[in-house]
């Protein structure tokens, strides 16, 4: 499949990504497996650690296909949560799209 700006699928993560939002975002992702994926995480500000699973659970198979996964206009909330996981520096979009 060739990667395109019209073959990308963009998702917008919702404000509060908690235990209840983590089924329905792994339902979401998987669903646009296959395509480039850009996440606008601008409006989250709250990232419990099952949505984070779900986000490098995403990342892991996004780099098997081969493909890019972006987290875009990441807010503030979203960085604090991951700077208090262990993880400020995630990169959502390896070189190469490979882990």
């Amino acid at each position: 499949m060739s990667e395109t700006d019209t073959n990308i699928a963009e998702v917008s993560l919702c404000q509060v990504l908690d235990l209840q939002a983590a089924e329905p975002l792994r339902a979401e992702l998987m669903a646009l497996r296959g395509r480039p994926l850009h996440m606008d995480a601008s409006q989250v500000s709250r990232l419990g650690g099952l949505c984070l699973q779900v986000l490098l659970s995403a990342r892991v198979s996004w780099a098997e296909d081969g493909l890019p996964l972006r987290i875009e206009q990441a807010s503030e909330g979203f960085l604090e949560q991951l700077a208090a996981f262990g993880a400020p520096q995630i990169d959502f979009e390896p070189e190469g799209a490979n882990l």
